[in-house]
């Protein structure tokens, strides 16, 4: 498991597991937020174990599932209350961190971020965010 730090306050990474989250415990994240169904893949770690992980080291944990390419409007509320409520530094996850990154990117373009901005911390840390540019481009034209 490798934690990308988008800002001081977010991170994101690909699929983790209950025993990464004594990693990110002892690294300092307060809040864990699970953007991957449940049963997606086999092999698949369960969310509950995940979660009482974090809980257990006194983290909060949010499952937020969101089907690859079906990012809905809820799930951008979901995610932008997560980041509004929960204690930071923030890791988020799914299958490889795109989901996570997309939210994001999603959240802080409609708080006001250029999407220029949000598209070129993408791609330092390797996720083609233009698609996120694009629909709040969409968006400011409606």
């Amino acid at each position: 498991m490798t934690a990308k730090q988008v800002t001081d306050e977010f991170s994101v990474a690909e699929q983790i597991t209950a025993d990464d989250v004594d990693v990110l415990a002892a690294a300092g994240y307060k809040t864990i937020i699970c953007n991957r169904p449940d049963g997606e893949a086999v092999g698949q770690p369960p969310v509950y174990e995940i979660q009482g992980a974090a809980e257990d080291h006194g983290m909060i944990f949010r499952h937020i599932p969101v089907v690859s390419g079906q990012l809905s409007m809820q799930d951008i509320a979901e995610f932008t209350a997560a980041l509004d409520e929960c204690p930071a530094p923030v890791l988020a996850f799914c299958r490889t961190g795109t989901r996570s990154i997309q939210l994001w990117g999603l959240v802080k373009g409609l708080k006001g971020m250029p999407p220029k901005d949000i598209v070129e911390r993408g791609a330092e840390l390797g996720y083609d965010l233009r698609g996120v540019a694009g629909w709040l481009a969409q968006q400011q034209q409606e």
